[in-house]
């Protein structure tokens, strides 16, 4: 058995249910951004977007930071070195330390919402009413920061038990709850004297509960406690929350990389939505498969780290970053060859024209040569929390930050939205870069000779994939959209023949994800 063999189908069967319930999310994510956008008028659900953004911006710092950066290695240390009774109280004072920061960030939040409004939304002051309508959704949406951060420490509790699926589906719950709740809450919300879009808060404050709630029978079932206890913090619990406050400036590296592609993006008409549109098709493989490997694969390298066994945890790592190339270079692969076939079928239609369908075609083909270096950015950096250490990824994300700002300020009065597009797959890879270069540095030689032969094999593979489908999709007449029936048959059989050919050409070239892939799906059908 090959090096890892054994780690990488574990890591895949994990990976596999949170990357199945992000697709479950996803789905049901576009399937909310349709029922909103058919009940309210844009101009309003503007406002609901713009209340969400702080809100949404803290879930996702603790759904994909702090918990799986900070408290789950910690957690896994504690359980590994002082046994579970003490594990389990660290936990409890983690979930009572979480609760009291975010209630202090509730608060703030509410107390100074017209204020964050006129940061974010700084146009609205010109229309007195929206401004105050978008005032009162930020004060009535921000306690979902609350029952979201628990909901992440449920999630890292569990995944960190070897717990993968109540955690994976969890997301979904607030996507229906807001498909809901235009049907079901309007008539309340407007019968308590507030606007219909208040039927959205409601929404997804119902969604933060459901997303905690369905994840405490397991919890307590394996006897973690996520209730908070109120206590003489342990040295682990302060070990945790020392290791947080990196991951708070994450967040606003974070968000002066988005404010500043915002900003240079609207000097050119349309910009912002070409640069959307190819985004949110590149988030379709970065979360279902990079965040999914990363999750699957933190657990099991904080053990390896708190026995003390870098070589395993070193072992684990490369397994996780070949199983974050076996996907993602076909991905990439797939939004190359098939960028604007790709927007023409999802997008064009009605208003979203030729131009349109083109010129997001060329932002969605710049932005996928990229998908490779996130998916493996998101592989290093759990191995970085496993070690303790937040504060190196942050420096990274920095370094992401200045070299877009320049490579953005470079390439942007050339080739407009696409010097944009290609600055940000530009600054992944330095940032790819750093990060290894940093790692080599934390834990001696990483062992990437052993990459090569296979990882070479995958591009061979994704390149014949890539030939084959490009092949296919130039006879559709792609200009045309996504009405035209033929583009819609020659759009799957492009993406059938792609995928044939990268399993084909894996198969022959001995990949071991695919082998071991096969594997798990073999042993699955021999149970039933």
């Amino acid at each position: 058995m090959s090096e890892g063999s054994a780690a990488q189908g574990r890591i895949a069967r994990r990976a596999s249910l949170v990357a199945l319930g992000t697709l479950g999310s996803r789905i049901l994510g576009a399937a909310r951004d349709a029922v909103i956008a058919a009940s309210f008028a844009t101009a309003v659900t503007d406002l609901f977007w713009l209340a969400f953004t702080i809100p949404n911006a803290f879930r996702v710092l603790l759904g994909e930071g702090a918990v799986s950066g900070a408290f789950v290695p910690v957690y896994v240390e504690a359980r590994e070195k002082e046994g579970v009774e003490r594990a389990r109280r660290v936990l409890g004072q983690i979930a009572g330390g979480l609760l009291f920061l975010l209630t202090i960030l509730v608060v703030l939040g509410i107390a100074f919402a017209e204020e964050l409004v006129t940061v974010y939304g700084s146009g609205l002051r010109e229309r007195p009413e929206d401004f105050a309508v978008a005032v009162e959704l930020t004060r009535a949406v921000f306690p979902y920061v609350l029952l979201a951060g628990l909901a992440a420490l449920a999630t890292g509790a569990l995944n960190a038990s070897g717990r993968f699926g109540w955690p994976a589906f969890a997301p979904a719950f607030l996507n229906i709850a807001l498909i809901a709740a235009p049907f079901v809450f309007v008539d309340f919300v407007e019968g308590l004297g507030y606007p219909a879009i208040f039927a959205l808060v409601v929404g997804t404050l119902l969604g933060g509960v459901l997303q905690l709630g369905v994840q405490l029978p397991p919890a307590k079932k394996l006897g973690l406690p996520i209730a908070p206890r109120f206590e003489r913090p342990d040295p682990y619990t302060r070990k945790a929350f020392k290791l947080l406050l990196p991951l708070l400036a994450a967040l606003g590296v974070y968000q002066l990389n988005v404010a500043l592609s915002r900003t240079i993006a609207s000097h050119q008409a349309s910009a912002i939505s070409y640069l959307y549109y190819g985004q949110r098709l590149v988030e379709i493989p970065q979360g279902m498969f990079a965040m999914a490997i990363a999750t699957a694969a933190l657990p099991s390298i904080s053990e390896a780290v708190a026995r003390g066994d870098r070589d395993a945890a070193k072992t684990l790592f490369r397994s996780g970053l070949r199983m974050a190339l076996f996907v993602s270079l076909p991905s990439s692969a797939l939004l190359i060859a098939l960028g604007t076939p790709s927007v023409a079928v999802l997008f064009g239609r009605g208003a979203f024209g030729e131009t349109a369908i083109v010129e997001t075609g060329r932002s969605l083909v710049a932005q996928a040569a990229g998908i490779w270096a996130v998916a493996s950015i998101r592989t290093v950096v759990p191995l970085f929390h496993a070690l303790n250490d937040t504060r190196t990824p942050v420096v990274a994300s920095g370094l992401n930050l200045v070299v877009f700002g320049a490579t953005a300020f470079l390439l942007f009065p050339l080739y407009g939205h696409v010097g944009l597009a290609c600055a940000i797959t530009a600054a992944a890879a330095v940032q790819l870069a750093g990060l290894l270069l940093l790692l080599r540095h934390r834990v001696g030689p990483l062992g990437f000779r052993s990459l090569v032969r296979p990882v070479g094999s995958m591009l061979v593979a994704a390149v014949g994939a890539g030939a084959a489908m490009a092949f296919v999709a130039s006879f559709g007449d792609w200009r045309a959209g996504g009405n035209v029936p033929t583009n819609l048959g020659l759009f799957v059989l492009a993406a059938l023949v792609g995928g044939g050919v990268y399993v084909g050409l894996a198969y022959a070239l001995g990949v071991d994800e695919l082998r071991a892939l096969l594997a798990a799906v073999k042993r699955k059908l021999g149970r039933r």
